[in-house]
This record gives structure tokens, C-alpha cells and sequence, in this order.
């Protein structure tokens, strides 16, 4: 029973790392309006936390190590929950932009030690990656669950979202009661992991086109999701209930599509040959926004564009879980994580040189057309040799 209650505990903490950005994106366009913000700006607001979990991760996860992981857990569950209520009570920009950015790095943290602790309460690979799939699970119902609660607590006023961070500091003093430390691996064993990741890097091009390939899904995805509540805010006057609902859709179209199709694309014609078909989707739906008209259609196209992302951005994975060699694994997949990060930060920048171009509509079709040549890429690498079977 004491199990559970650890697992629960975990589970729960981790799904926080998608909060900084479910929470603010419902109400980003009352921010817009009250702070008199450009849409470059906002965007900067929704995205500034990927840099600093990027870089945090590795870094507290070394502390982690070294201190505990249960003490790296809460004082970062604490962290999160100040700097994040802190942004409800900012009234500019660059304020607001630096709760932000320490809200991703006390996110890092999370991320890091959650993911040990994790590790460490099922040593079995059968068991271990049950609970990474409850990770997962978890991960993708508060990709639902916080942006609804965000729209309602803040239909009103949209610094009260920013008190739904305060769910650190209870899960804080659960951490404390329940979770226990085991042995911290040798360093002379990390040492030698970390010379075979960096051969594995340099001697696998197909690892760095993976890794390439999906920051930049990462970035386009990111920046449609970004800019899809402003643009229903300003064609059809949406509030941001209304907002809210269309972006939990799109994270339960990628929620079904990643649970019930994948595994499947991936045996019947290969990994890879898997990623230009969920792009060709997300490429689909991108063009298909700007041309909706009535709210009631932006809720499957938004569930089409989860769709398609909830494809390619697993596929990614998998086909660099399949590459990497099993006691580097983890941290292959913790640069993939560093790179999806990276490029959702990069977004309102690669994207920003469109909306002051052409608007925000223009977002949509730059999105799709990037979408498309990338799935292109792959699908001539799939017709090749180099596709990567399933194991």
C-alpha cells in the first residue's frame, strides 16, 4: 500500500511539468490585452520555461545525485509553486518573463527527480516500464485536466489561474511523508555511460537527424498552439472556456492517437515510415484552421492536429529508444526531452518573423508547409535502408 501512495505521490508531481504552460496559454490573451503586450511577446510568455527546463534538468539532476532526489523533489515542488503564483502578481512584461523562466528551472527539477525516484522504486525493466506508461498516462490527462481548470478559474480574472501552481507546496509535504531514497549509482559508472553517449551522438547520423527532426516538430506544433487562442479570441471573440476546450482536445486527440495508433503504424510499416504520417496530418489540420468560420469546427480540427503530433512526436522517440543501446537509453531520451524543450522556446522566435510579416493566419500555413517537407525527409529515409525495425 505504501507503493501506491509513492507512486501516486510521483505521478502527480510530475504531471506539473506540463502545468506552466496549460495554465497560462487559456488566458494568454487577457494577458495580452491587460499588459498591453505584442503577440511576439505573448508568446514569449507561454514558452520562456522550456529553455530553463532544458538547461535545469541536467544540472539538478546531478544534484539530485548527489544531495538526494527526495530533497531535490520538494525543494523544487516549493520553488515551483512561488515563482509561480509570484506571476499573478506581476504587471509587465519582463516581470513576468523572469517568474517564468524560474518557474521552468524549479520545473527541471521536478522533472529530474521524479523521473529518478521513478527509476528507483521499480529496479525491474518489466515493472519499470509499466510506471513510465502511468507517467505517461498522467502526463497526457494534465495536458486536459489543467488548461479546463486554468479557463475556469480564470474566466473571470486571469491571475487567479496563477494560484493553480500552489499544487507544489501540498505535494511537497506528501513527498516528505512518503518518499524514501535508495543508493546512488557509481560514478565511475556514469563516467564511462557518458563517453559511449557521446560515440553514439557522433557515429549515429540517424540519431542526430531524429533529434533535429523533432525540435523543430516540437517548434511548429508549439507555435500553433500558442497562436490558436489568439486567433479564435480575435475572429470569433472566444473567452477562455472556449479556449480552453479546444486546446484539451487537441491533447486528447494525441492522448488516443498515441495510446491506440501507434504501436500499430509501427508494426504494419515501421517507425519511421510512421513520422510523415502523423506530420501530413498535423499539416492537414494547419491548413484547415484559418479556414474554419464556426467555433464548433475548431474542436476536431484541433483533436486532428493532437492526432497527427501524437504520431510523429512518439514516433520520434521510439525510433531513437531503438538506436540507442539499452544502458544509454535514458539518456538518449533525456536529450530528446532537452530538444523538444529547446524548440518549443524557439517558437515565438522562428514564428514571430511570420506573424509580423503577415498575422497570425500566416502561422497556420508556415506550420503546415514545414510540416510537410519534414514528412517528405522521412518519407525518402523510410523507402531506404536505414528504416528502423520494431524490436
Amino acid at each position: 500500500m505504501q507503493r501506491h501512495y509513492r507512486l501516486i505521490v510521483l505521478l502527480t508531481a510530475g504531471s506539473l511539468a506540463v502545468m506552466p504552460g496549460a495554465v497560462i496559454a487559456p488566458v494568454l490573451p487577457q494577458i495580452v490585452q491587460q499588459l498591453a503586450l505584442s503577440k511576439t511577446l505573448a508568446g514569449y510568455l507561454v514558452s520562456a520555461h522550456y529553455l530553463t527546463v532544458a538547461l535545469c534538468s541536467p544540472v539538478l539532476g546531478i544534484l539530485a545525485d548527489r544531495l538526494g532526489r527526495t530533497r531535490v523533489l520538494i525543494g523544487s515542488l516549493l520553488a515551483f509553486s512561488i515563482a509561480g503564483i509570484a506571476g499573478a502578481w506581476t504587471t509587465s512584461f519582463l516581470p513576468m518573463l523572469t517568474t517564468r523562466a524560474l518557474l521552468g528551472a524549479a520545473t527541471g527539477g521536478i522533472a529530474a527527480a521524479s523521473l529518478g525516484l521513478l527509476a528507483q522504486m521499480y529496479p525491474d525493466e518489466q515493472a519499470r516500464s509499466r510506471a513510465i506508461a502511468y507517467a505517461s498516462t498522467a502526463l497526457t490527462l494534465a495536458n486536459i485536466v489543467y488548461p479546463l481548470m486554468s479557463g475556469w478559474t480564470g474566466a473571470q480574472n486571469w491571475r487567479s489561474a496563477f494560484y493553480l501552481y500552489g499544487l507544489g507546496v501540498p505535494l511537497a509535504l506528501l513527498a516528505l511523508l512518503f518518499l524514501r531514497e535508495g543508493k546512488v549509482a557509481p560514478r565511475a559508472a556514469k563516467a564511462a555511460q557518458q563517453k559511449n553517449l557521446a560515440q553514439v551522438l557522433l557515429r549515429q547520423p540517424q540519431v542526430l537527424r531524429l533529434l533535429l527532426t523533432l525540435g523543430i516538430t516540437a517548434a511548429t506544433a508549439f507555435a500553433a498552439v500558442i497562436y490558436l487562442p489568439l486567433h479564435l479570441t480575435t475572429t470569433l471573440g472566444t473567452s477562455t472556456i472556449d479556449n480552453a476546450l479546444v486546446l484539451a482536445s487537441q491533447a486528447i486527440g494525441a492522448a488516443l492517437s498515441s495510446a491506440l495508433v501507434v504501436s500499430r503504424l509501427h508494426r504494419r510499416f515501421g517507425i519511421v515510415a510512421a513520422i510523415p504520417l502523423g506530420l501530413g496530418l498535423l499539416a492537414l489540420a494547419a491548413v484547415l484552421i484559418p479556414q474554419a468560420q464556426a467555433y464548433s469546427l475548431f474542436i476536431p480540427l484541433a483533436f486532428l492536429f493532437g492526432a497527427g503530433l501524437g504520431i510523429a512526436v512518439p514516433s520520434h522517440y521510439a525510433a531513437l529508444a531503438t538506436l540507442a543501446p539499452l544502458e544509454l537509453q535514458s539518456s538518449i531520451l533525456a536529450i530528446a526531452t532537452g530538444t523538444n524543450f529547446l524548440g518549443q522556446f524557439l517558437s515565438p522566435t522562428l514564428y514571430g518573423v511570420v506573424i509580423q510579416q503577415s498575422g497570425v493566419v500566416s502561422v497556420f500555413y508556415a506550420a503546415a508547409i514545414v510540416a510537410l517537407i519534414m514528412g517528405g525527409f522521412w518519407v525518402l529515409m523510410s523507402r531506404s535502408k536505414s528504416d528502423i525495425p520494431v524490436k
